[in-house]
């Protein structure tokens, strides 16, 4: 499926589940959407407010940002993935674990860096099997340091 098909996809499946659950449609919750929604990765609360204001769009306060948040986290719309420092990045939830990957956090620089990995999804399964425990999600954070930041980065500039 198209990148193009997976954001409108997951942006009117978010807006139906939260009408379903009563909540009403407004300018702050379908701006947050609409964002989320186009993202390939996970966004802090404060990029979440930042970027909207970039957009030249309505400004969105961040109280209502927090609340937003809230309401996708709840509905298990979104993923919480903590990255360390205190920091929390949400990501879109696409139905069906369209858009499933892990990330990568530097924690150096707080870059995270999303990674895909078959093996490491079969693994994840073979461990399941192996102590018969079903998985119904997951969530992989690795930290260290990106390539900007680590001993690499270092050698590079020697």
């Amino acid at each position: 499926m198209s990148q193009e098909l997976k954001q409108p996809e997951w942006a009117d499946h978010a807006s139906e589940r939260l009408a379903d659950a009563g909540y009403r449609r407004g300018g702050a919750r379908s701006a947050v959407i609409d964002l989320l929604a186009r993202q390939d990765c996970a966004l802090s609360a404060f990029e979440i407010e930042e970027a909207l204001r970039a957009d030249g769009g309505r400004p969105v306060a961040r109280a209502s940002v927090y609340r937003v948040i809230d309401e996708l986290e709840q509905l298990k719309l979104i993923s919480r993935i903590e990255v360390g420092h205190g920091i929390s990045r949400y990501e879109a939830v696409h139905p069906g674990g369209h858009h499933h990957h892990h990330h990568l956090v530097c924690d150096a620089c707080e870059k995270v860096i999303p990674f895909e990995d078959d093996e490491l999804e079969r693994t994840i399964h073979r461990v399941a099997d192996r102590v018969a425990f079903d998985v119904a999600e997951h969530e992989i954070v690795l930290h260290g340091s990106c390539g900007d930041c680590g001993p690499r980065a270092s050698r590079r500039s020697a």
